[in-house]
């Protein structure tokens, strides 16, 4: 029996791991098995008693829970009814107050649409005007539009007339005409007149008292001064523009050369002659930036005007003409003044002839006045005595009346005769 035995107890004793220094056998690991096993099967019975217990208390839970909600729905069935009375009532004030919402709406959309529709009545006269203001404007703009338009074509025309030579000195020439032509009288200026050399200036404007002609040219190079605007646009614009004022400066000056040899002639016309630039910016330019040129002008006797200058130097011409033509005329007012003062003479002696016969006049009338007066102091003295008898007083009245009727009528005749020779 202890041999059958040692076998098992030599397995169970055979190790089967080693933890550290313990070494754990066979055996151990079945007594740890069925500990193990003891212990779950306790653990399942605990577990089945508690489930159980558990059970028991959610029925009673569940229970309790029910009784709960039975007594909460009989609260919300209750709170339900009293909530649709309550609705019936909010149901009835809604509608009353509704009925008065709509009524106060209806009256404020009616006033609303009174307003708008006033309102809108002002704006569509608002802009009814306004329209017909931005038609007017628009009316002149159009107009200026088209008196720009016209302008540019203008500017056009004159851009092509100082493109070609010919038309651009026939521009100068004409605006030179027309301030000689305004500011002097017929036959005190000629154009393109015809000098003893044959050479024809552009005007030629004759002093008083046989004094020499004052020439005017009205030609100027113009190509080098649109040389020296356009060089500014190029490159290498300094260079360009030097180069053009060099070539603007020996134009001017052959012109002025040209000027003073064909226009000054000693004893037909004037030491100084007039070079008429058309523009005001050209000649400021010139005497800005050519000084020069200036000196040289003035050393050969050829001023450079523009039109401002020329129209003060007409109006100078104007004044000595018109002081010389007064001159001329002179001993015509003084034989004209002589005869005033002849008839002056006479009229002084008429109204001294007249005055005589006006102290006469008077002299005769206080003598006739005395006259009467005496007469009708007599014809008084007369009336003052006293007769006897009626019939002689009568008799004797008479011829006193008849005195005195004559006496007056001879004073009245006098006096009209007086009257008469006054008038």
């Amino acid at each position: 029996m202890l041999e059958r035995m040692n076998p098992i107890s030599t397995i169970l004793s055979e190790p089967v791991a080693q933890l550290g220094a313990t070494i754990v056998t066979l055996g151990h690991v079945l007594a740890f098995g069925t500990l193990l096993f003891f212990g779950l099967l306790t653990a399942m019975v605990v577990a089945l008693w508690r489930s159980a217990r558990a059970r028991s208390v959610a029925a009673t839970e569940a229970a309790d829970h029910a009784r709960d909600a039975e007594a909460r729905m009989a609260g919300i069935l209750q709170a339900q009814a009293e909530m649709q009375g309550r609705l019936g009532t909010v149901a009835e004030i809604f509608g009353s107050r509704q009925a008065e919402l709509t009524q106060s709406l209806s009256q404020r959309l009616d006033a609303m649409t009174g307003r708008i529709g006033q309102t809108m009545a002002e704006q569509t006269k608002s802009t009814h005007d306004s329209l017909a203001k931005l038609q007017e404007r628009l009316a002149v703009i159009d107009t200026a539009q088209g008196n720009i338009q016209s302008l540019a074509g203008q500017v056009v025309q004159l851009q092509a007339i100082l493109s070609n030579k010919q038309t651009r000195g026939a521009f100068g020439q004409s605006r030179m005409e027309a301030i000689v032509a305004d500011g002097l009288p017929l036959g005190a200026y000629e154009f393109q007149a015809t000098l003893s050399n044959n050479n024809r200036p552009d005007c030629l404007v004759k002093m008083p008292n046989g004094a020499p002609s004052l020439v005017i040219d009205a030609k100027f190079p113009l190509e080098a001064w649109n040389a020296i605007r356009a060089a500014a646009d190029v490159d290498g614009a300094a260079e360009a523009q030097k180069y053009a004022a060099q070539a603007f400066r020996r134009d001017l000056e052959v012109h002025i050369k040209a000027i003073s040899d064909k226009y000054l002639i000693t004893g037909e016309t004037q030491d100084t002659a007039f070079m008429f630039v058309p523009s005001e910016s050209i000649f400021a330019e010139i005497h800005e930036n050519f000084e020069s040129l200036v000196h040289r002008a003035h050393r050969a006797r050829v001023v450079i005007v523009s039109p401002s200058l020329l129209m003060l130097s007409i109006q100078v011409i104007q004044a000595i003409l018109k002081d010389a033509r007064m001159r001329e005329q002179a001993h015509l007012i003084q034989g004209e003044v002589i005869r005033l003062m002849e008839d002056v003479g006479r009229l002084d002696e008429r109204v001294r002839k007249l005055q005589t016969h006006f102290s006469q006049a008077n002299k005769d009338i206080d003598d006739i006045l005395v006259s009467s007066s005496k007469v009708t102091k007599r014809g008084e003295k007369i009336e003052a005595l006293e007769f006897g008898a009626g019939q002689g007083t009568e008799t004797d009245e008479a011829p006193k009346r008849e005195a005195a009727r004559a006496a007056d009528s001879k004073t009245g005749q006098l006096r009209l005769r007086v009257v008469e020779e006054r008038d």
